[in-house]
């Protein structure tokens, strides 16, 4: 049961993100350097919430070990995020760097939401 839980949060997971990157895509428009300079901005706006729920979080810990843990959990997701879309930034042609814009703000959406949904009450 519990297998089939972890399948269809996957499923939903996955929905979400195509349907944020596709709206990445459609409200980004113009050459490459107006897409990349649109999702800079835009990624700019999701890691100030991400660090706004971050924050709290971190506030919000029952303990100090509960803090550092999520220090470690921080650290090890924002280099997983960065190593993760770089592969798609080292893709060919000029499309290479926007979808490394839409992983980056495909994952720090989900990662702020994450840490939203940890501290609501």
């Amino acid at each position: 049961m519990l297998h089939l839980f972890a399948i269809s949060a996957a499923v939903l997971i996955g929905t979400a993100a195509f349907a944020f990157a596709e709206d990445v895509e459609k409200s980004c428009d113009g050459s490459t350097y107006e897409i990349v300079e649109c999702q800079k901005g835009k990624l700019a706006v999701l890691d100030k919430r991400l660090n706004a729920a971050y924050q709290k979080a971190l506030s919000m810990a029952q303990s100090q070990k509960q803090q550092e843990q999520l220090r470690v959990a921080q650290r090890a997701w924002l280099k997983f995020r960065d190593t993760d879309c770089d592969y798609y930034e080292l893709g060919e042609g000029t499309i290479a760097r926007i979808e490394g814009g839409v992983c980056m703000l495909t994952l720090t959406q989900q990662r702020a939401e994450e840490l939203e949904r940890a501290v609501e009450p």
